[in-house]
This record gives C-alpha cells, structure tokens and sequence, in this order.
C-alpha cells in the first residue's frame, strides 16, 4: 500500500512537471511562470512552498518529544509573515523582476550587489536544503524499507527533474498542490487524534502482526549486594555503570546498569539461532558472535543465547530498587552495530516509545473523543503522566560508543509548559552565566525565525510570480491564513504522537508518519506520501532560487557580457543538477539532526544576510550599493562562521561541546545586528563617493 500510494504522488508530480514543461522555454517563463499565476493559486502554493519537513515532521517531532517548547517553532514561523506581510510583499513585486537582486539593485546597477545577492541566495539556499534531504531520506527508509542514503539520492532525482524539465510554473503548481493535501490531511489525522482521545492501556510486550505497537518495559526489582544489583533475570550478570551526573550540582540524576543475562534460543539451522528481543525476533549467527560481542549457552538441555541490556535505576531506597527496561544501540570499537543487546537488522530496530502513563481519577483509563481545548487540558494536567522519550550517549570503558533510549515519567503540566527544551529558568547549582547563555540562544533562535521568514530566497522569487503589487498582497493574507491553521494543527500531531505511543527514539523527524501508522496503513501511506511531495515542493523553490542567481546574477557578471535568454535557461537548468547533487551529498551527511533545528540555521543566515539589506534599501534613503554589498558578505560570514564554531558543530566534529568558540547555537542575535550595523556605518562612509542617482 505504502509503495502503491508512493508512485502514485511521484507520478502525478512527474505528470505536473511534463504538463508545464512548455512554459518554461523563455526566461520568464522558466524563472518566474510569467507573472501569470492567480494570487489564490500563489497564497496556497507560498504555504505548499514555505511548510516544509521542518514544518510536517521537525516541529510535530520537536512538540512529541518536547512540549510545548517545540511548538515555539510555530509561533516563530507564522510571526515572520507579518513583516512579509506588511514591510517585503509590495515592494519587491514592484522593484524586481527575476531574482532577489533585482530589488535590491533597482536602483544602484552595481554589479556587485548581484554578485553578492546571488552568492547569498546560494548560501542561504543550501543551508535550507540540509533538512529537506534529511527529512527526505528519513520519510522513506520506513516507507520503502531502504536505507537512508537511497531515499535522500531518490528525492534528489525527483526533484532535478523536475526543476530541470518544468522551471518555475512546474514548482508553483507543485506547491500549490502540496499545500492543498497537506492542510486537508493534517485536518484528517487531528480529527483522528481526537476521536481517539487520551487512555493509560498497559502496552504489550510481543510486537504485533503490523508492528504499530509501542512497547511495554518491564520493570524489575533489585537488591544491592557488593555494590551491584541483583535482579531476577536468568543468569542475570552486572557488567557496567553508567551515571548521568548534573555539571552544576555533581549529583547523579540518572544511573544505568548493563546486565547481560540469557534468553532462550530457537535454532534456525546450523550455526544460527533467533530469539525474541524486546518482542522481536532477533538472529543470532555464531560465526559473529565474538565480533558482536555475544555467547550461546547450554542450561537444561535447553539453548540460550546471553545478551547485555542497560537498565534504568528508578525508586532507590537503600538497598532496593527497581530496575526499568531500556533500549540502546551500541557501535562496538569493531564496527558491529548491536540494538538491545542483539546485531542490528531489519526484524531487529529499536521499538516505538511514548505514552500517557496516567491521566486525572475522574476520567479512569481513557478519555474517549474530546474536544480541541479539552485535550489540551488533559494532558496539561498535574494529575496527568506524560512517558516522554529521553536518550544519553556515550563511550563505555570498552571503546564502544552507546546511546541508551529510555522513558521519563514529566508532569503533565510540566510537559505542556516551557522549559524542557528551552531551560529558561535557572536551574539548581546552574551558574548565572549558564542561564544567561540559555536564555540568549532562544532569542537569537526567535529572532532567526521572526526576520528569516522575509529573506527566504524561495519565499521572496514567488512574488514575481504574480500580476501585481495587489496580488502578491493578497496571495501573503492567504498564505497565512493556511499557514496559521497548519501550525495548529501540528501542536495536536506532536501531543497524539506522544499520546499514542508513537515515537521512534532516534528521530524525532518520524512523529507525524508513525501516529499516522497507528491508525492504519492507508492513512501511513497517505500521510508519507504528502511529506514526499512537501520535501519536493520546498526543495524545488529552493534551487528554482538557487539557479536563478547563478543563471540571472552570477553568470552575467561573472562573464562581463551580455547572455541570451536561451543560455540563462540552459544554464539554469544545468545549476538545478548541481545544486541537486549537492543537497544529496549534504543530506547524507547530516542524517539524524532534526529538521527545524536545521532550519533554525538557514533562517538564521537569510536574516543576517539579506533581510537588512532588503529592509534599509526600502526605507532608509542614506542607503548606498557599497553598503548593501558589505552588509550582505559580513552577515554571510558571520552566521555561517558562527554556526561552524558553535555547540553542535563541535560535536558534530567529535569535540567536546563546551569547549566550542561560539557558547550558543543560534548565531542571529549577533550577525543579525552586526550585518545591520556594518550596512549602515559603510553607507554613511561612503556616501559621498557612492551617492544614489536621483
């Protein structure tokens, strides 16, 4: 089914992309659809266009695993349209043609200001691409059981394609028709959420016939001897300690245990046994074993096959305690890859996580349907327990490298409040620095979001798409209207993922598809099939953009003489192949970072880059091309240099994440105002010399 409804949104797409292919001969009609599409048709295909993965499956991910603080991501992209709205949509229908450029070059003709604006819109365009193709490769691995590298190179295929072939009319109806599906869609499974309701069923053990199940994890209680646990596992053996201590108090918030113990094996034939693992049919082949770090045993006649398992210590009195099942994947210094203790494969991958543990006395074991509001209140309640999916990696003493996923029982009311994301208040022990850095990141992430919406290259190319000043108005106030609704509809995405105990562990990107799959197979392969086209829609204006500047910006200044109108679209759609390639390359490599944090990024650099520009050509009248230049390449190297030195990148590199140059992650509250600051101070210093014509 999936598969089935997977070819038929590419096809249709495809479809699209051949219907339109014939508008795409001239310039205008290649790069901006000849300025003919209706701005009811633009407002739909600006949501289809701007509502991402980061959008669809980062910010439904980041409310399932976090709260309330990832639906902060919301209120940050929706606000960014109101200056699109009342400061950028007008004008750049009336100053500009093709690119970004043109508006910002209308009235200086600096060849300068085009080499810069288009070097930024590749920049800006590329960092955006990231988490599309991450998202990408994430939406079809489960979808058509292939690696992740495979769905990234797929979407990368599609998307060539299809700029390539059909240009900025193919993208628009494209869009348009993402944007359609994903509302109408995103309304279906909301509605789905609430019919369900909230319930507190004790989840199974075995995986079921479909493999939906989220899964119960036993608990196990422990005596203290000689300073290890002892637990009634068979043959049970304590190997490991783990602590996770807070830096600011030196306390152990958290301990884990490694305990190998036995489980009984099947034989399958000779050398080879399966057996079950957390409800699933692992197997076992003995010409591996010592690789894989595992040993068959003979107990009673009966075979067994000892794996090591992490447990959590919960409620530690004395000498006794309880210990809570885990999961955990572990890369061995040889390179074998074990999940649960057991070689990683297919039938083997860690099991959904998530759910409601308890909910308010009145209401029993479950809510039935409820309202919006009344949801919300259930979950938001002190009495409710909210099994949140936490994970801690790190190296064992044995040079192998471990992730341990595990369940947090949160408050209700601490789950849908902020600060599980965003630490915002001070915490125990916390220095005030720490807490000071804390609250900085999430205004330079604010901020990014707030002034990047406006300075998106995709965002801002789709103005010229349409017939007037009038129309690209109109087409903003529906865009967000649409985009407003979308963004409710994702807080109840994100709380009935968690709700339904369906959470894969080690992605958040995964939330909306697997609540979707809970409801069934068909509605999964709907709901998979429009994040595909959401990834095509966003990914196509993207390099639309990005072969725009290049073709219309670039080319021609670079060369020095005039190009024909058949070489920009010839060379455009050579740059759509090449920037394709290029986001394939990038999404394979940052496979795992959740896509609106990626965003966060991109947004970050578009705001620091072109958004000043863009603002005090309009309304500052001291404004000179020098200074439009300078602004533009300090506020790309700024973001993008302070992105490079800070936290994540660091670890991305191996480094120890304290250590890094830049203490926050979200580089926008100092290149933003920097690149401000530096427009202004060149225009005035060069004003005389570069005064404005008249």
């Amino acid at each position: 089914m999936a598969i089935a409804v997977f070819v038929i949104f590419v096809a249709l797409i495809l479809a699209i992309s051949a219907y339109t292919s014939r508008k795409a001969a001239t310039v205008g009609g290649y790069f901006v659809a000849n300025s003919s599409v209706p701005w009811g048709v633009n407002g739909i295909a600006f949501a289809g266009g701007y509502l991402s993965v980061a959008s669809f499956l980062g910010i439904a991910g980041l409310i399932a695993f976090f709260g309330y603080d990832g639906f902060l991501y919301s209120i940050g992209f929706l606000a960014g349209w109101i200056v699109a709205l009342f400061v950028i949509a007008e004008p750049m229908k009336r100053m500009g043609t093709f690119t970004f450029s043109d508006a910002l070059n209308r009235n200086f003709s600096r060849p300068g200001i085009q080499l810069a604006a288009g070097l930024s819109v590749l920049v800006v365009s590329l960092f955006y691409l990231v988490p599309q193709m991450v998202g990408a490769g994430v939406l079809v691995e489960p979808l058509l059981g292939i690696p992740h590298f495979w769905g990234v190179i797929i979407v990368g295929t599609v998307v060539i394609v299809l700029v390539a072939g059909g240009g900025m009319t193919s993208t628009t109806y494209v869009q348009f028709f993402n944007g359609g599906l994903l509302l109408t869609f995103a309304a279906v499974l909301t509605i789905a959420v609430l019919v369900r309701g909230v319930d507190t069923a004790e989840r199974p053990t075995e995986e079921g016939v479909a493999g939906l199940e989220s899964y119960h994890f036993d608990e196990i209680p422990f005596e203290m001897v000689e300073g290890r646990p002892v637990a009634d596992l068979r043959g049970a053996q304590t190997t490991a300690r783990h602590a996770v201590v807070d830096r600011n108090t030196g306390d152990e918030t958290s301990v884990f245990y490694r305990v190998s113990h036995l489980v009984e094996a099947t034989p399958v034939d000779q050398g080879t046994f399966t057996a079950n693992v957390k409800g699933r049919t692992a197997r076992f082949d003995q010409s591996r074993a010592a690789r894989d770090g595992w040993t068959m045993e003979e107990h009673d006649g009966h075979t067994y096959v000892r794996v090591a398992e992490w447990f959590l210590v919960v409620d530690a009195t004395g000498s006794r305690g309880t210990l809570v099942e885990t999961q955990s994947r572990t890369t061995r210094a040889n390179g074998s890859i074990l999940v649960n203790g057991a070689p990683e494969s297919g039938a083997n991958r860690p099991r959904q996580m998530g759910g409601i543990a308890e909910i308010p006395a009145d209401l029993g074991s479950r809510t039935g349907p409820v309202g919006p509001l009344r949801l919300l209140a259930v979950l938001s309640d002190r009495s409710t327990t909210v099994l949140r999916p936490r994970s801690v990696a790190f190296t064992s003493t044995d040079g192998d490298a471990v992730t341990i996923f595990y369940e947090e029982r949160v408050a209700g009311s601490t789950f849908m409040r902020p600060g599980l994301m965003f630490p915002l208040e001070a915490r125990e022990g916390e220095p005030a620095v720490t807490t000071l850095l804390n609250r900085l990141n999430f205004i330079s992430l604010m901020l990014a979001l707030f002034l990047g919406t406006s300075a998106l290259p995709h965002i801002l190319i789709r103005y010229y798409t349409v017939p007037s000043a009038e129309a690209a108005r109109k087409s903003t106030i529906v865009a967000i209207g649409g985009i407003g609704l979308f963004y409710i509809l994702t807080m109840y995405l994100g709380v009935g993922a968690l709700a339904s105990g369906a959470i894969n562990p080690e992605t958040s990107n995964m939330s909306a598809p697997l609540l979707a799959r809970s409801f069934g197979e068909v509605l999964f392969a709907i709901i998979s099939g429009i994040a595909f086209t959401t990834v095509l829609a966003t990914v196509s204006g993207l390099i639309m953009a990005a072969s725009g500047a290049v073709a219309h910006d670039l080319m021609g200044n670079l060369l020095r003489r005039e190009v024909s109108d058949h070489a920009k679209v010839l060379a455009g759609r050579i740059v759509a192949v090449i920037v394709g390639v290029i986001g394939i390359v990038l999404g394979i490599l940052f496979r795992g970072m959740n896509v609106s944090f990626l965003v966060g990024w991109a947004f970050a650099v578009a705001a620091s880059a072109n958004l000043p520009a863009l603002v005090l050509m309009l309304f500052w009248k001291r404004t000179t091309g020098t200074g439009i230049i300078a602004s533009i390449l300090v506020g790309i190297i700024a973001s993008v240099g302070l992105i490079l030195l800070s936290p994540d990148m660091w670890a991305r590199y191996g480094l120890d994440p304290a250590t890094a140059p830049m203490p926050i992650n979200q580089p926008g509250i100092v290149s933003i105002p920097l690149s401000f600051i530096v427009l202004v101070v060149v225009s005035l210093a060069t004003r005389q010399r570069d005064a404005t014509p008249a």
